[in-house]
């Protein structure tokens, strides 16, 4: 059997749900199939949740196929409600644009839209001028209530009360599917697996309003060994946007990931050939040290360059090198025992340990931006350290560039 890109993607752990698994496999091995993967502009920057997606889109371009990048200018005006506990903040017309527009010079980056090889779409094109009585009418009919109330997309707002405006969110989307089937023989849709309720009401809609053949597939959310979502510091997102992150915060940030997420990672986030994961994710002790500086270097390469990669690791080695000299790093014993509940106050640790001696004197530095954590910085004063925050039981702090405390928990 020839292997095509879904057993690529099989294979890297993509793909958590497909309406059709033997039928998207067929499809994608016979003919050139065109696709779209859509992005709400609820942010000026995409982040590494969203950098899943484009991983697809590249390995799908690879292999000939079609990507469509769906800007959401319409579907953000409402704001999806899946996964959440709360309604999502409005944004004005003008704010919803301008993100629209940083998403498509983002986007550029990893998609080739060159010579027709991609499309870059926004859906404000048609779902804003919508008749909304001629809308209901002609596709109100597809879409049963109670199978809408028992998805998973709106399971967590029931309880806390769904407006009629988010409910209408899974209605836009599907119709987003049958507008790209109808104009540009879009026949798949990809998306986090959080999105699977919407896509299967896509794949739906296609087919009964038009017999048309269409179908769904969902990848996994970019999570640690306990299930828990990555991508979050202590400052936020982990953005794509270097003036939202700088490219070296960016590399730490992968190379202080878990030993136990390095496979994961080195899957989802880099082009490197499997034997080559495996090798790497194999390495135990201190020489898994290694594998996260590969990983770092490559998805720093992959999203800022080459360039920015390279002076990335010069700069963290260098660091650490610095942190080494004249004998080993000051180093306190706790246990997390000490960092149960809600954890430490970032001022009071900075204290105990003797990096400064005034709640004063953390909090100035902290506002300045010269405290980090395993080289995460620190902005808020108010921010509690758990473990969590520890990297093999490790917790490094940085004061200014070249005072370092290392804190070791002993269970």
């Amino acid at each position: 059997m020839e292997r095509n890109v879904y057993d690529v993607l099989t294979e890297r752990g993509f793909i958590e749900q497909a309406t059709h698994p033997d039928d998207i496999r067929e499809l994608l091995g016979k003919e050139k199939v065109t696709f779209y993967i859509g992005f709400d502009p609820t942010a000026d920057s995409l982040h590494v949740g969203h950098y899943i997606q484009f991983m697809v889109m590249q390995y799908m371009q690879k292999y000939g196929h079609r990507p469509i990048f769906l800007a959401g200018g319409g579907t953000g005006m409402i704001g999806d409600p899946s996964g959440r506990s709360d309604m999502r903040r409005v944004m004005t017309i003008e704010q919803i644009d301008s993100n629209v527009e940083r998403f498509k010079a983002q986007a550029s980056r990893f998609v080739d839209f060159s010579d027709g090889k991609a499309l870059m779409l926004n859906n404000a094109e048609w779902l804003r001028d919508l008749n909304y009585i001629e809308f209901l009418r002609d596709y109100g009919a597809h879409f049963s209530i109670n199978r809408m109330i028992n998805a998973e997309c709106y399971k967590s707002r029931l309880e806390q009360g769904l407006t009629f405006l988010e409910f209408n969110y899974m209605i836009m989307q599907s119709y987003d599917f049958l507008h790209l089937y109808r104009h540009y023989d879009c026949k798949l849709q990809f998306g986090g697996n959080d999105q699977w309720s919407n896509i299967i009401g896509g794949v739906e809609l296609v087919r009964r309003a038009d017999q048309g053949e269409a179908f769904g597939l969902t990848f996994k959310l970019l999570t640690n060994s306990e299930g828990k979502k990555m991508g979050k510091t202590a400052n936020g997102a982990v953005w794509l946007d270097p003036e939202k992150m700088k490219p070296f915060d960016f590399y730490q940030y992968w190379r202080n990931v878990d030993d136990k997420d390095v496979r994961n990672c080195l899957c989802l986030l880099t082009f490197l050939p499997m034997d080559e994961v495996e090798r790497l994710a194999s390495l135990e002790g201190a020489e898994i040290n290694k594998a996260k500086e590969v990983l770092a270097y490559e998805v720093t390469k992959n999203v800022h360059g080459m360039e920015a990669a390279e002076e990335a690791q010069k700069a963290a080695r260098a660091l650490f090198a610095g942190a080494s000299q004249a004998g080993s790093i000051p180093t306190t014993d706790m246990t997390s025992a000490d960092f149960a509940g809600d954890g430490v106050g970032l001022l009071n640790l900075l204290k105990q340990v003797g990096l400064t001696s005034t709640t004063s004197e953390g909090r100035r530095l902290v506002e300045q931006n010269g405290i980090s954590l395993n080289e995460n910085p620190v902005s808020d004063v108010h921010y509690a350290v758990t473990t969590a925050d520890f990297v093999d039981k490790q917790l490094k702090i940085r004061k200014g560039k070249k005072k370092f405390h290392i804190i070791q928990l002993t269970d």
